[in-house]
């Protein structure tokens, strides 16, 4: 079958979820399907086994279509490669990102597999790393289901490339909550700052402003008397910030581009 012809599905892959909707090609058209499934942890293995043999079911009857996954930012870590640093060709700037991984992470990036964002001296760019194992199972899931493998997101990064060209602000901070993970990214002038990934152990509310807080006062120079943040937290439809509290959160800018319709959303149940 032609490329034109097949069917696309994307998939949102978190610890507790699957999220998958497929779009269909042809003459006659058709509204895309979502379908959504919960799934359990299985002990004493990676957090993305469960998610991953939940896809695999509910790609039955998917061969000869294509797959794109956007993981959650669980299965995620992420360095920013910050503007201006001299580098002159695509091997010095996987070397720095890797060199900036390790500086984090450690030697745990030994087993990772890193993928590194556009990147220009005025603003910089993101490294963004995945267990090589998930990265191989993925690709022997394409395989059994016989479907194409178009490519394996970050969460962080697919959201950003959404709305970032509208931010148009001197100085950005954009939020992103999930179902126990928060992420938050600070740009100054469209250029890369810091990206701050943390689990959620309490109130999603109180992490999120302790965490904007932290990020200011530390590694922004302080902050305006009041700062706004982007915020988009779809499985939180309640999340706000206090009104008192420095910090205005606002929506992104929709304009013609919404939210991708395979991006998790509020469970039934």
């Amino acid at each position: 079958m032609s490329p034109l012809w097949r069917d696309r599905n994307h998939a949102f892959l978190a610890p507790g979820r699957v999220d998958l909707v497929r779009h269909f090609r042809g003459i006659k058209r058709r509204p895309p399907v979502r379908h959504t499934a919960a799934c359990g942890q299985k002990p004493g293995l990676p957090s993305w086994e469960a998610p991953l043999e939940q896809l695999q079911k509910m790609l039955a009857g998917a061969a000869g279509t294509e797959l794109t996954v956007t993981l959650s930012n669980h299965f995620v870590r992420y360095a920013v490669i910050s503007a201006g640093t001299k580098i002159e060709s695509p091997a010095e700037l996987y070397a720095y990102a890797a060199f900036r991984m390790r500086e984090i992470f450690g030697e745990r990036v030994a087993t990772w597999e890193l993928g590194v964002s556009k990147w220009d001296p005025s603003s910089g760019g993101i490294c963004a790393a995945m267990e090589r194992d998930l990265l191989a199972r993925l690709q022997a899931l394409a395989v059994d289901k016989k479907v194409e493998l178009k490519g394996a997101q970050p969460y962080l990064a697919d959201a950003m490339d959404q709305w970032c060209a509208r931010f148009n602000r001197k100085k950005t901070w954009f939020a992103l909550v999930e179902a126990g993970r928060l992420c938050v990214a600070s740009l100054r002038d469209g250029a890369w700052q810091r990206i701050s990934s943390r689990r959620i152990l309490h109130s999603a509310e109180d992490e999120l402003l302790a965490t904007l807080e932290q990020e200011a006062m530390l590694f922004s120079g302080g902050r305006e008397p009041v700062e706004q943040v982007v915020l988009f937290a779809p499985e939180h439809p309640r999340l706000a910030l206090p009104g008192d509290c420095g910090w205005r959160a606002v929506s992104p800018p929709a304009g013609n581009k919404p939210a991708p319709a395979h991006y998790p959303t509020v469970l039934d149940g």
